[in-house]
């Protein structure tokens, strides 16, 4: 009988909860404030990270910025200041745990408690898989996923003991996904997805709402990652406009966000197509990069 019950009760839920996204669909989103907070974000000297950072800054946050490239993070920073925050800037590579433990202790002392984290440091070599290098794949799961581990475990035990923070995953479309020649990222991606969302289910299940987590799922970005991107289907993006995008998922505390919004649809209806039908889909949006194929760079 209990479990007549309980599924009674799942089917309320359901309807409840789609009802309420119909009505939350037509009003606008309540924004948090950012201000004073303390901010972490990961690969800061370009790109996403650096856009982000000067979204922030714009929101008076006090900012602690980190990548491995010392003139771009430092170029970065001073922008920053002069949209008038405060700003730490620091080198650290985000493949090293030990570095990544040595800043964050570093933080706690010099700046205090971080409430927000960007994990947006990334690597990705275009490449067949046979063509892609075995320090390249080490590389690439040490920034794109490793990182976050490390990253988190050192924050979170001051955001549990105030229950209080917000983690932000930049994740890709490439984690929900495939696209070839790019085996390591994907499979990266799609584990910072499950990072993303077993974390939620955590911090939900030990009851620290007060905790907000987001994850990023942009197209590609034209941040010279990757070159010459171009498809059929779907815009290639600027940074500013991913920037805004993430900013606005972080003060709206939205858990996923992509961009552009309607990747979300597409990727739900991709789960009902018989896999001819994806093929064929995949054809049409005749997705082209520059990667390594048979140790020579071609359009892809």
């Amino acid at each position: 009988m209990n479990i007549v019950l309980d599924i009674l009760l799942l089917l309320v839920t359901i309807i409840y909860s789609y009802l309420e996204s119909l009505v939350k669909f037509f009003l606008p989103r309540r924004r948090k404030s950012v201000a004073g907070e303390i901010v972490l974000i990961t690969g800061a000297g370009h790109g996403i990270g650096r856009l982000t950072a000067y979204e922030f800054a714009k929101r008076k946050s006090r900012l602690v910025l980190w990548d491995i490239n010392k003139h771009g993070v430092e170029e970065t920073a001073t922008e920053c200041q002069k949209l008038g925050a405060i700003v730490h800037a620091f080198v650290v590579d985000c493949s090293s745990r030990e570095e990544i433990y040595s800043s964050v202790n570093q933080i706690k002392k010099e700046v205090g408690d971080v409430t927000i984290v960007v994990n947006n440091a990334g690597a990705i070599y275009p490449a067949d898989l046979l063509s892609t290098k075995d320090e390249e794949i080490t590389k690439t799961f040490e920034v794109n996923i490793l990182g976050h581990f490390w990253i988190i475990k050192a924050l979170l035990p001051s955001m549990i003991k105030r229950n209080y923070g917000h983690i932000v995953t930049v994740a890709s479309v490439c984690g929900h996904g495939v696209i070839p020649y790019l085996i390591p990222y994907c499979s990266s991606k799609f584990a910072a997805v499950g990072f993303h969302r077993a974390l939620t289910a955590e911090l939900e299940t030990l009851g620290k709402t007060g905790i907000k987590t987001s994850c990023l799922c942009p197209v590609f970005v034209n941040t010279g990652f990757t070159k010459n991107p171009s498809t059929r289907l779907w815009p290639v993006l600027e940074t500013d406009e991913v920037a805004r995008s993430l900013i606005d998922g972080i003060l709206t505390n939205k858990k996923m966000i992509f961009v552009p919004s309607y990747i979300g649809i597409s990727l739900t209806l991709e789960k009902f197509l018989p896999e001819r039908a994806l093929a064929a889909l995949s054809r049409i949006q005749n997705i082209q990069f520059e990667a390594v194929v048979g140790h020579k760079t071609r359009m892809k």
